[in-house]
This record gives C-alpha cells, structure tokens and sequence, in this order.
C-alpha cells in the first residue's frame, strides 16, 4: 500500500554519532584560531561549540498534519490475487494516492540515526526539508484503513524518536564540559609558550599558514551558529589577580565586618566613608606595593582598588542597602571602571534594613536581572555571593563580582 519506500533510522548507529561528533569538536577546539581562542571568552566559546556539535531531536508538529489526496495508476502486476496473463510487464489500473505531511522541529539528517533501542522492521517515510510525508496509495482506500496506518507509522516514528532522545540527551549535556576542559588545555599550553618565547627576550614571528578554518561536524545545523566575535590580533596577556589574592582581600573584608559585629557601638554613628576608611586600614595592613608603587588609592567615588601597570585588577566598592535599584547601579559603576578581562571586584553591602534576610534574598534576583550578567559562581557563605559580569563594550571580556552583604549597627 505504499511506494517510494525509504525507511527511517537505518543508516547510521546513535553511538557512532555521538563519538564523531565529539572528535569533531575537539578537531576544531585544537585548530581553532589561537588568538581568537586566547580573546573570547571561555564561557562564551564553549556555548558556540556546544550548540554547534549538540544533537536536535526532531519533535513532531501533529497538531499541524495536512493531508493531500490525488488520482494515480497503480502497478498491480505482482498481486498474486488479480488474474494477469503476463506479469513480465507493468499492469497499472487507477487507484488513490494520498500524502500527509508532518511539520516538524529539529535535524532533519536525526532521521538517518539508529537509536540504541529499535527494531527490526522501522518506520517508513519520506523527509522533505523540515517535513516528514507519509504516503499511501492503494485501489480500495477507506478512511478507517488509511487513518490506522497513519497512526501506527506516526506511533512508530515518536517511539524512534523517544529513544533518540534518550541516547543524546546526556551527550548534550556533557558538550559544554568536554568543549571546556579542550579549550582550558589548549588555553594553558598557549599561554605557557607565549610566556617562554616572552621570556626569550625575542621579537614572536607570526605564521602564515596557520590553521583558520573549521571541520564540518557529521550532523550539520539547519543555521549554522556563529562563533563569539573575536580579534585575531595577537594575544596580550593582561595584569591579573590571583584566585588566592583575591580570596585573602575577600577574607579581611569580611574579618573586618566581624569587627564591626563584635563591636557594635563603635561604629553605630560611622557613615559611608568612615566605614570604608576602616576597611582601607585593614587592606593597607595587609598589602604593600605594586607595580604603581601603590597597591591601594582611595579616589572619589573608586573606594578599593589594586592597580598593575597602571590597570585596575581589584576594584571594590561600598554602598549602603538601599535597594536593587542601587545595587544594579553600583554593578553599572564597577563595569565602566573594568577595562580588560579577569578583573577581580567586590560590592560591599551594608544593611541597617531591620529585615536583613529580605536584603540577602534580593542581592541575586538583581544581580541576574542586570543586563551584563552571564553566570553564577554560586553562593560562598550565607552572605556571600560570586558571579562572572560580561564587560559593558566586550561580551568577551569577563570580571568577576563578588558581593558581601553585612548586618551593621542601627
């Protein structure tokens, strides 16, 4: 009852796929253009490889099926119940064609995967562009007949897709970690040669016959999607703060708010500017010079910073809760003062509000709200907060942004 065969899911194994699309994607991690590499964002480059190389399961649009149906000769020659003096040659008579179209989400290559779990007689369709075309033809069509086979072979083709999606839906997952710990390995060794040519003491000559083009992936996207824009010009590394520097001056911060707990009554009438001029204290007690001579400067509105080479590494800052509002406008500051990537910032937060679990409850539903935001670093204490901020002219250029919330006297 049914011509221009072509069964679904046969060609090619789901493992198979998997483990190609996982070689292609390291292939083009290790080829990737290294400067490019070095100036975008590891977060950034690492979505671009995971939605490039992540599988698309097509989902069935049945609520929009059409069908059509038309006139069409018939080749009855081998139908062993018809009487046919010579079925050497074709024997057509009139009979009924119908096609009904599927729309549907997704690859349409997903329909040449066999799952993990199938049997032996798959569906059988047609794919057209982002349509799947279930034909029937027959001489003695009736509704009851041709509306079970359309059921069964729909049935067929979700139970396919079912077990696809199982089989890739973990793969998916693991895409964005496996592309990580690639660029992560490739990032280190780049930067180590860098650094050893650096230390030469010799002028670095660029090759011209570096690698710049992709290797297509087995399973192609409908719209290709687009690496994170990026200089190719050469890398620079920038001035950076340690992850333990950082974790220190985070420490006699919030050591010193654990003073101010202590010793309520001694900074019950302190204002703003008092109080980050005790913070300052401490931080100058524990850090000396810098590449500035200065480590710390205490400068309008700029109350903590560190400065390499004449650049900001750390930047802090000290508000008084005064809502989100604020609390977004302070995040706008840190980031017209950031210039570079890896800079390392902190807001400080005093709280005279009487409900002080409400002031914690609203830091990250503000800070994910601001336009800039990119991920959570999750929570470091019960007062502490970390999340990675996207510069305000470079989506490639990260800081990091630590915020501390502490309960001052009233």
């Amino acid at each position: 009852m049914t011509r221009n065969i072509s069964y679904l899911f046969g060609n090619i194994d789901s493992f198979s796929v998997r483990e190609n699309q996982k070689k292609e994607m390291t292939n083009e991690i290790s080829n990737y253009n290294t400067n490019k590499l070095l100036n975008t964002s590891v977060d950034d480059i690492c979505r671009y490889f995971e939605e490039k190389y992540s599988v698309d399961v097509p989902e069935l649009f049945e609520d929009q099926i059409t069908a059509n149906q038309q006139a069409t000769n018939i080749d009855v020659s081998r139908d062993s119940i018809r009487f046919i003096s010579d079925r050497s040659q074709p024997f057509y008579i009139e009979g009924t064609q119908i096609e009904i179209t599927i729309p549907f989400s997704g690859e349409n290559q997903v329909f040449n995967i066999r799952p993990s779990s199938y049997t032996l007689s798959p569906p059988i369709a047609k794919v057209s562009g982002n349509n799947l075309v279930i034909e029937i033809i027959g001489t003695d069509l009736n509704p009851e007949k041709v509306r079970l086979s359309i059921d069964r072979t729909i049935g067929e083709i979700n139970s396919y897709l079912e077990n696809l999606r199982s089989d890739f839906n973990g793969f998916n997952s693991s895409l964005n970690k496996i592309a990580r710990d690639s660029i992560n390995r490739r990032r280190e060794k780049l930067l180590k040669d860098k650094n050893l040519v650096a230390d030469l003491g010799f002028k670095l000559k660029s090759r011209d016959d570096q690698l710049r083009t992709y290797i297509a992936p087995s399973v192609r996207k409908k719209v290709a999607p687009q690496p994170p824009r990026a200089t190719t010009a050469p890398y620079k590394p920038e001035p950076e703060l340690s992850v333990s520097h950082y974790e220190h001056i985070l420490n006699v911060i919030q050591n010193m708010a654990h003073v101010m707990e202590r010793s309520p009554s001694a900074f019950l009438k302190m204002d703003e500017e008092s109080l980050r001029t005790h913070f300052l204290v401490q931080l100058n007690g524990h850090f000396e010079g810098a590449a500035t001579g200065e480590t710390f400067n205490y400068s309008g509105k700029t109350d903590i910073l560190i400065r390499v080479d004449g650049k900001n590494v750390f930047i802090g800052e000290c508000k008084f809760w005064c809502g989100q509002k604020v609390l977004s406008e302070t995040i706008d500051q840190l980031l017209g003062y950031s210039s570079w990537r890896d800079t390392k910032t902190a807001i400080i937060i005093f709280s005279k509000n009487k409900n002080f679990s409400a002031v914690i409850d609203s830091i990250t539903p503000a800070v994910e709200a601001h336009k800039n935001f990119k991920h959570s670093l999750g929570q470091q204490s019960e007062t502490s907060f970390r999340y990675v901020m996207a510069h305000k002219d470079d989506p490639n250029r990260e800081l990091t942004l630590s915020v501390l919330a502490f309960d001052v006297p009233k």
